[in-house]
């Protein structure tokens, strides 16, 4: 499972398999180690973040600094994602 990087106690990372089709470019956020519970963000086509799902229950101001750190980061997200998987798309 790639780890992009961490914010704080904060994992932003990708599963190793994300389907088939393959879906539109996003990550997943867990406070520690990842989780099947994960929070669910979408990074639109503009760089932006969208919450897909909080399922680990972020807190809204956190989830919120979270958001505008990954966009700070969404040229390498993208990056990696290519990498990865090698397609790109968008959620909208």
């Amino acid at each position: 499972m790639p780890q992009l990087f961490k914010i704080g106690c904060y994992w932003v990372y990708f599963w190793s398999d994300e389907s088939k089709p393959l879906e539109p470019v996003h990550v997943h956020v867990s406070e520690g180690r990842p989780s099947a519970n994960a929070t669910k963000i979408w990074i639109t086509m503009s760089g932006k973040c969208l919450k897909c799902h909080n399922k680990s229950h972020i807190t809204d101001g956190t989830l919120r600094n979270i958001m505008r750190m990954i966009e700070l980061r969404v040229d390498y997200i993208v990056k990696c994602w290519q990498e990865r998987f090698g397609e790109v798309s968008f959620y909208c």
